[in-house]
């Protein structure tokens, strides 16, 4: 059980898989007003630089689960250089359909929202892991304008997988959920989240 190899190589030089700074990862972190002993689970976890980062600044606890296992041994070996490996574990497993046996503070799904069929979907699956007015993270890429079909396929995808901002944010309310904070991945995000693919590839 893994992601195709292409993926692994062509992301071996990120330590956040998805197009967000350390420095936003780390101002999202602080809008959720962490407090030390909150649990927070992950799915889709990647190299692990969320979960590690926050137990390390706000002492939280968590479960990250990602298909990937060179990630997923990453994100290990990145709990033990941050000091945090009695606070975080990392499961090698599929994360669509993983629900916590414990509820958790916070469910957090970045940029992997194919595991839950879509945004709509994944919210769905994280409301199965989270307490009573816990709050549920979601990462998922929008149109800055709706696109013909040809200029969705140059981006490897179909107009219709995504909608603009205020459509997304309304789908969100219109489930149930309070929008109480966003980060947005510019597009220098977007430029050095791809570039770093290109130099992994070549070499």
């Amino acid at each position: 059980m893994d992601i195709p190899r292409i993926f692994t190589v062509a992301e071996s030089r990120h330590r956040i898989h998805n197009p967000i700074s350390a420095q936003k990862l780390a101002e999202l972190g602080e809008s959720l007003a962490l407090q030390p002993g909150m649990r927070m689970l992950d799915l889709g976890s990647g190299s692990g630089e969320l979960l590690c980062t926050w137990a390390r600044d706000y002492g939280i606890f968590g479960r990250g689960v990602d298909l990937c296992k060179l990630f997923t041994e990453q994100a290990r070996q990145r709990a033990k250089e941050l000091g945090v490996e009695d606070r975080v574990e990392f499961l090698h497993a599929d994360a669509a359909g993983f629900v916590e046996e414990d509820t958790v503070d916070v469910a957090a799904c970045l940029g992997a929202t194919w595991i839950g069929g879509g945004a709509t979907g994944t919210l769905a699956l994280l409301r199965r892991s989270l307490k009573p007015g816990g709050i549920l993270l979601i990462g998922e890429p929008y149109w800055h304008r709706p696109p013909t079909e040809e200029e969705a396929r140059g981006c490897g995808c179909s107009a219709s997988d995504f909608t603009t901002l205020p459509e997304l944010l309304r789908s969100f309310l219109d489930l149930g959920c309070d929008v109480v904070g966003m980060v947005l991945a510019s597009p220098d995000d977007w430029d050095r989240y791809e570039a770093r693919k290109w130099i992994a590839l070549r070499r």
